[in-house]
């Protein structure tokens, strides 16, 4: 169950809201911003909450952004239905505060949807546990501001019944309006304690509704998958595990927010978490009428660039030689070991303690190019061992070298 999730390698995750018309991130301007976000604005509680009623995303095509995600590699798709901000993205019977509401009025869920279905795409909908517009959460106040991690406004007994009813009947809803949901990605959970929350309970119903669904580690304690985030880590996590990714350094669309990655540094980043077997989850901020910036556009144009000719050594991979075998991210796929070459070799590269005889070929992967090796072994070994390890030198030319990353195929016999 779920093994498609092990080895997909590569998802997007869709911040917007009703606060992408603002050019402002998601919820977090609402607070007065937070020590991560370094280009979030202060917005005052009920100008933030305001743009709710303006909502009204001519442009939304979701089988634009399926088609995109498609070109890419990407296996799964995450959409925001609902920030901590408590705006929902889909039709809920348990509040006003939804889309309903708005200019717009259409189910933006159920259209993202069945737009990923349509091109074979996994989905997933993130749900934030935190909600700070609901009264019985209770709301977030201008009055208590600046948010401090440590004191927060706390509810009644009888308040927080009510919002915890809330919380599982619009988790319900979810799961249970729109077909099969293969991932919920929580988040906000920080808030409260894992017994408020009452995360055994959340997590039962979750999983009787739709037996095949991952949760993800931000429901505590009952998680599928890890969910490192803005970062790789040094080791991987024991089990599955997923980095989410912005392109510049903000979640929604914000306006004020020009730092982005390059292009050569998201598919590098790419290369070594399918080196480390994670997944890479990375992250679009569509404005306020649907549309993606241009700027995240154009990186994510020279990804699907890039993974038209060097998918193989990416999707369904699993990890490859260890780091001191090579310098540099590797994954293996049947008789196949890719090596991506984030650095500029100097004239040649080496890779050690693989069976040397069982070396067929080696080439460059986007256009099968040869590229000649030699490969040497303790002479004791090549005469006592007929199948020795050791070591292989493998050319490479300046005329293959990829603008981006260089992959390099060894074709093993099995």
């Amino acid at each position: 169950m779920n093994n498609w999730f092990n080895t997909a390698r590569l998802g997007m995750f869709i911040h917007w809201g009703h606060s992408s018309q603002k050019g402002c991130e998601l919820s977090w301007p609402l607070v007065g911003g937070v020590f991560s976000l370094p280009f979030c604005q202060d917005v005052p509680v009920d100008e933030y909450h305001s743009t709710a009623n303006t909502f009204n995303p001519k442009q939304y095509n979701p089988q634009e952004w399926a088609y995109l995600a498609k070109s890419l590699g990407m296996k799964y798709a995450i959409l925001t239905a609902k920030h901590h901000d408590g705006f929902a993205l889909f039709h809920t019977q348990e509040s006003d505060f939804s889309i309903v509401s708005t200019p717009y009025k259409q189910d933006i869920v159920r259209e993202f949807v069945d737009a990923m279905r349509s091109v074979g795409l996994r989905v997933g909908l993130y749900f934030s546990l935190s909600d700070w517009h609901h009264p019985d959460y209770p709301a977030f106040t201008e009055a208590d501001k600046p948010y401090r991690f440590d004191q927060l406004p706390q509810p009644t007994p009888q308040q927080w019944e009510r919002y915890l009813q809330f919380l599982f009947n619009q988790i319900q809803e979810l799961l249970t309006n729109y077909g099969q949901i293969d991932i919920i990605w929580f988040d906000g959970s920080w808030e409260r304690t894992p017994e408020q929350w009452q995360v055994q309970e959340l997590a039962k119903m979750i999983r009787k509704l739709q037996p095949n669904i991952l949760i993800n580690d931000r429901l505590p304690n009952c998680g599928d998958f890890a969910t490192p985030e803005q970062f790789i880590p040094s080791h991987p996590p024991a089990h599955l595990w997923e980095t989410c990714l912005t392109i510049n350094e903000s979640w929604g669309y914000n306006a004020n927010d020009q730092c982005f990655k390059s292009s050569r540094q998201l598919i590098h980043t790419l290369c070594e978490v399918a080196g480390k077997g994670g997944n890479l989850l990375l992250n679009v901020s569509p404005m306020g009428n649907g549309q993606i910036p241009p700027q995240q556009l154009e990186r994510l144009q020279d990804i699907a660039d890039w993974m038209s000719s060097h998918a193989d050594s990416i999707l369904d991979t699993r990890p490859g030689l260890e780091p001191w075998q090579f310098y540099g991210p590797s994954t293996r796929k049947g008789d196949h070991i890719y090596l991506h070459l984030l650095m500029k070799p100097y004239e040649q590269i080496s890779v050690r303690g693989i069976p040397i005889k069982q070396v067929k070929s080696v080439s460059v992967l986007a256009d099968g190019t040869p590229l000649t090796f030699t490969s040497h072994c303790a002479i004791i070994d090549s005469l006592l061992n007929p199948n020795p390890l050791g070591e292989l030198k493998i050319d490479v030319p300046e005329s293959v070298i990829n603008p981006y990353a260089t992959v390099i195929c060894i074709d093993m016999d099995s």
